[in-house]
C-alpha cells in the first residue's frame, strides 16, 4: 500500500490489511522487502524502543525521530504516525503544529486515540488535507483512567459507547480505525457495520486488518504474552544464539581470521 485510499479499496475487496508497528530504518528496509501492507509509527515506541512502563513519555519530538527514520527505510511503504500522549489535548493551534511536525517528517497520516470532544479536532485535521485513522477501546495513552491494561467494550452500556464513538469517528472522515483488545463479537459488527476499513489488535479474526508490534510478533520480549498475541519468530533466542557465538569467536582467536583481515 502507498497511500490510506488504498486501506479503503482493500476492504472493498475483502483483502485483509496487514499493518505492523516500526521505529527505526534497519526494520523499515525489511518490512519494505515483505508483503506487509502498511507501517504504524506507533507511540509504543517509548517502551519497546526507550524502555518506558507505558506509551505515555512519548512527545512530538521522539516521534518526529523515528517517523523520518522509518520513512527512510520504507520510502514506498503506506506509514501512520500516532499523535502522542496530550499532542491534540493543547488546542487546535498546538494540536495542527504536532501533525504538521510528523507529516513532515515522512507520515502519510496520524493516527489518534479516543473521541469524545477530540472529534471536532479530528474533523478539522482531516478538513485540512491529513488523514486520519481513529483508535478506540484500549487506549494505551488514557491506561491510568482505565486502571490497566483491561479488555474494553464488555457489557451493553461500554458496547454501546464504542459503537457510537465509532460511528462519530467515521463521521469526522477517519479513513480507518483501530480496535484494541475489544471482544471480538463486537469488534465484528462493528466492521459489518461502519464503511472504512477496521484493524484489529486483540479484536477477534473478524476485522478488515490486523497490526502487531514489530518486536511482539518476532518473539523479541519473550517476558511480554499478551493473550492476543502470537509471535512468529523466536527472535531473542537466536539473537542471543548469534552474539554468543560471535564472543566465542573473538575469545578463541577464530575471529577475524586471515581471509577476513587486509593485506
Amino acid at each position: 500500500m502507498r497511500n490510506p485510499t488504498d486501506m479503503a479499496a482493500a476492504r472493498a475487496d475483502g483483502r485483509p490489511i496487514s499493518m505492523v508497528t516500526c521505529y527505526d530504518t534497519w526494520s523499515a528496509r525489511i518490512i519494505a522487502a515483505t508483503d506487509i501492507d502498511c507501517i504504524l509509527v506507533g507511540d509504543s515506541v517509548a517502551m519497546v524502543m526507550h524502555g518506558h512502563d507505558t506509551t505515555i513519555p512519548a512527545d512530538v519530538d521522539m516521534m518526529r525521530l523515528h517517523v523520518a527514520a522509518a520513512r527512510r527505510g520504507a520510502p514506498e511503504r503506506l506509514l501512520i504516525a500516532d499523535m502522542p500522549f496530550l499532542a491534540h489535548r493543547k488546542g487546535q493551534r498546538a494540536a495542527m503544529e504536532a501533525v504538521d511536525v510528523l507529516m513532515k517528517a515522512g507520515a502519510q497520516g496520524v493516527k489518534i486515540e479516543g473521541a469524545g470532544d477530540t472529534v471536532d479536532l479530528i474533523r478539522h485535521i482531516v478538513g485540512s488535507g491529513v488523514p486520519v485513522m481513529g483508535h478506540l477501546g484500549l487506549t494505551p495513552q488514557s491506561i491510568h483512567a482505565f486502571g490497566g491494561y483491561r479488555v474494553q467494550g464488555r457489557g451493553e452500556e461500554a458496547a454501546a459507547a464504542i459503537r457510537a464513538e465509532a460511528l462519530r469517528l467515521q463521521g469526522a472522515g477517519c479513513f480507518a480505525l483501530v480496535l484494541e483488545v475489544v471482544p471480538a463479537a463486537l469488534a465484528a459488527e462493528l466492521t459489518e457495520v461502519l464503511d472504512i476499513p477496521t484493524i484489529g489488535i486483540g479484536a477477534g479474526p473478524h476485522t478488515s486488518g490486523q497490526v502487531l508490534v514489530l518486536q511482539d510478533l518476532l518473539g523479541m520480549q519473550p517476558e511480554f504474552k499478551p493473550h492476543f498475541l502470537r509471535t512468529f519468530l523466536d527472535g531473542f533466542e537466536l539473537l542471543r544464539e548469534a552474539l554468543d557465538r560471535y564472543d566465542e569467536a573473538v575469545k578463541s582467536g577464530a575471529y577475524p581470521s586471515d581471509e577476513e583481515s587486509y593485506r
